[in-house]
């Protein structure tokens, strides 16, 4: 049986309560593929430069692949919307149930395109190819879990947070295990009145060449590093890597390291763990674990910004904590820096509260207020960390692009600090994260190192996002970027094709943003980072301000873009662009690099490197 081709989208228009199909432009297939790049093409399209995130006129996109449960590993959607945290494009993915049951109940369609504002709050069903929305009733005001309890299918949904338009409130699946977490998406999905999505589908079988490929990449990831890492540890053992190399952001980033690491680190979550997530599967997934509030599977990001971030060092108060952000469907990150800012500033006697580093009952209950903006500290917080020092002027937890920063702090590996300014979604390790190799090589690191490196992984991984590949088990896909695979359903891309389709992806993205004022000054880094780290193996190293601006220089140089961060009409030609640039988007005026043999070639070093 030949495998379905999506070539359709759902359009669903939440204030006309209508649904409907529509083909995608094959061009837009050829040239984006799905996943980011298919989500960044119809934002691009769709959205006027300073429309409200929270509005009517945003879109929310859920989007697969065109390879969606058949790639090696977990399946993944993408969720894809303009940030109402930071004002840019965003995109955020999740894994678990909902993500294969959305690849077998839309099997000719590349997911869902979300528009307008219910009246009241709805539930949208997608069940064989078609959607269908009905009143939300009572699920109004329930948390993740309690929504993925009571509706049929694999439930994709807000919680509290959600409702109440928490500018990093998730979109949680599993009853919270899984969240399309940074930058907002659920606060968008909230105002839209958006309850849930729930999908009736199940999830397609691999045949013929698709079964071999499968099998023989599942074997490459078991055998992989990352495999061996992913199985052994997943990523609670971020905690345990950045402590000792001195990048642990600690209380409030107050230091690079935590004396009580080993309590809340990979030891702590195995013995504390009740089984894995897929027990039978290479990709294991993340330790269960049982806390007061209910199951909770801990990530990397909980223990680093739940626990080291604010203090604490027991591990079961970590876990209470991250199961009440699963919860309440806010992102732990986001929410671990909101409550650190606070602690800070209580310390500073900028605030009047009884907040301190190590309570965690404390930073339950301000994370309580967060949700339900129901404190005027929780109301401001809920807004963000950037909100919250605009208003009172308390100090220095970091943020890029009012996006809080993850936990790896970037004195101790300076190419962290060119991954973080770039971000095209704010201060995100996920687009490139050299930390995993310059930490151990700081000082034989160059900045023609840190560039490359840095450009080739946000063009790859903006390749794999469009196909839409599971974080870890995709990098087995990193020698020909899915080429092997498309080829298998007669999508005519090559190696070095997907490689200039990523950095068209990755342009098209800045252009976005562009449009909406942002240039080199959002590519910068906090003070902060030019103090000396305190403590640690990273101990007196900064930031330095000049070094920094001359690799933001050459990374410029590298992607072809302007001084002032802007990508030029030579490299929007280059890529195939020019037909879709409109008179609004800003263009850079300084020449370009134009040598495309030199561009691919940069991604190869990056690849035969990492």
């Amino acid at each position: 049986m030949s495998t379905p081709v999506r070539r359709d989208v759902i359009r669903v228009d939440l204030s006309a309560g209508r649904v409907s199909r529509e083909r995608i432009p094959a061009d837009w297939r050829r040239d984006f593929l799905g996943g980011k790049g298919l989500g960044a093409r119809y934002l691009y399209d769709e959205l006027d430069a300073d429309t409200d995130p929270l509005g009517p006129d945003n879109r929310l996109a859920l989007l697969l692949g065109p390879l969606s449960g058949y790639l090696p590993g977990e399946s993944r959607f993408a969720a894809v919307t303009k940030s109402p945290l930071t004002g840019a494009f965003l995109d955020s993915y999740s894994g678990g149930s909902f993500a294969d049951a959305l690849a077998g109940a839309l099997p000719d369609a590349m997911g869902l395109v979300i528009q307008g504002t219910a009246d009241d709050p709805v539930v949208l069903t997608v069940r064989d190819g078609e959607a269908s929305l009905s009143p939300a009733g009572d699920l109004w005001g329930a948390d993740t879990a309690a929504v993925d309890d009571a509706l049929d299918g694999a439930v994709a949904c807000v919680g509290p947070a959600g409702e109440r338009e928490v500018a990093y409130a998730t979109i949680a699946s599993d009853g919270g295990d899984h969240h399309a977490g940074r930058g907002g998406a659920g606060a968008v999905m909230g105002a839209k009145r958006l309850k849930a999505v729930a999908v009736h589908g199940t999830p397609p079988e691999p045949t013929g060449e698709l079964a071999d490929l499968q099998a023989r990449y599942t074997d490459a990831y078991r055998d992989d590093d990352t495999g061996r890492w992913q199985a052994a540890g997943e990523t609670v053992e971020s905690v345990d890597f950045a402590n000792e190399v001195g990048v642990l952001s600690t209380r409030g980033w107050q230091g690079g390291t935590f004396d009580d690491a080993a309590d809340i680190g990979v030891e702590a979550v195995r013995e504390a763990s009740t089984g894995r997530e897929n027990e039978s599967d290479a990709v294991p997934g993340g330790f269960r674990v049982d806390t007061d509030e209910g199951e909770s599977v801990p990530r990397g990001g909980t223990l680093m910004s739940l626990g080291a971030g604010l203090g604490i060092d027991d591990f079961d108060d970590v876990a209470r904590l991250g199961a009440t952000c699963d919860r309440l469907g806010m992102d732990v990150i986001s929410a671990g820096n909101a409550v650190a800012w606070a602690m800070r500033a209580t310390d500073a006697d900028a605030l009047d509260t009884d907040l301190d580093f190590g309570d965690a009952d404390a930073a339950e209950r301000l994370l309580a207020e967060i949700a339900a903006r129901s404190t005027a500290l929780g109301d401001t917080l809920a807004d963000g960390v950037e909100a919250a020092r605009d208003r009172s002027g308390a100090n220095a937890v970091p943020t890029v692009k009012s996006m809080e920063l993850p936990a790896y702090d970037p004195r101790g590996a300076a190419g962290m600090a060119l991954a973080y300014a770039t971000s095209d979604r704010g201060g995100c390790h996920r687009r490139a994260r050299p930390v995993e190799r310059e930490a151990f090589a700081r000082d034989e690191w160059s900045t023609a190192d840190r560039v490359a490196t840095v450009v080739g992984a946000q063009n790859v991984r903006s390749t794999l996002w469009s196909l839409v590949v599971d974080d870890f088990a995709g990098e087995t896909m990193w020698q020909d970027l899915g080429a092997e695979w498309l080829q298998a359903v007669d999508i005519d891309h090559d190696r070095d094709s997907l490689a200039t389709l990523g950095e068209r992806v990755w342009t098209l993205v800045r252009l976005f943003n562009a449009r909406e004022g942002f240039d080199r000054d959002d590519d910068s880094l906090p003070e902060v980072f030019e103090e000396p780290m305190p403590d640690g193996p990273a101990a007196g190293r900064t930031v330095d301000r000049e070094a920094f601006e001359a690799m933001l220089d050459a990374y410029y140089d590298a992607r072809g873009w302007s001084p002032d961060g802007l990508p030029t009409a030579v490299t929007v030609e280059r890529l195939g662009l020019h037909s879709v640039v409109d008179d609004e988007t800003p263009l850079g005026a300084a020449p370009a690099v134009t040598d495309e043999s030199g561009a691919v070639e940069r991604d190869r070093r990056h690849d035969h490197g990492r």
